[in-house]
């Protein structure tokens, strides 16, 4: 079961970032890691840094992705986040936090998710 999610999230990050880079944006890094976790995808459009968590489900039986981003894995993303903006420094730079949920071949963008 843990290889099916596995492969079921590389599968919705690369149908994300496909999806991203026909919207213009840029991608900056994926899967981004320090010692506090990791970002799916980091990327820019219009000169703002963009934080996104993919969230990627067969069906919604158990609830929509979007719902798995709950207050503590966004605080976890906010200072990963962090972290990421003061290690290259991009601290004056304005950025948001998006999640892309996907349920089988439906994706939804939900931009400035929190």
């Amino acid at each position: 079961m843990k290889e099916l999610n596995k492969v079921l999230g590389v599968s919705g990050e690369t149908f994300a970032k496909n999806y991203l880079k026909k919207k213009g944006y840029k991608i900056i890094e994926q899967n981004y890691k320090n010692k506090l976790g990791e970002i799916d995808i980091i990327a820019s459009k219009d000169k703002t840094i963009i934080f996104i968590e993919v969230k990627a489900r067969d069906t919604i039986a158990y609830g929509r992705p979007s719902e798995a981003v709950n207050f503590f894995k966004q605080n976890k993303i906010r200072k990963v986040a962090e972290r990421f903006l003061i290690e290259n420094k991009l601290t004056a730079c304005p950025c948001r936090f998006d999640v892309i949920e996907i349920v089988g071949q439906e994706l939804n963008h939900i931009e400035n998710a929190f």
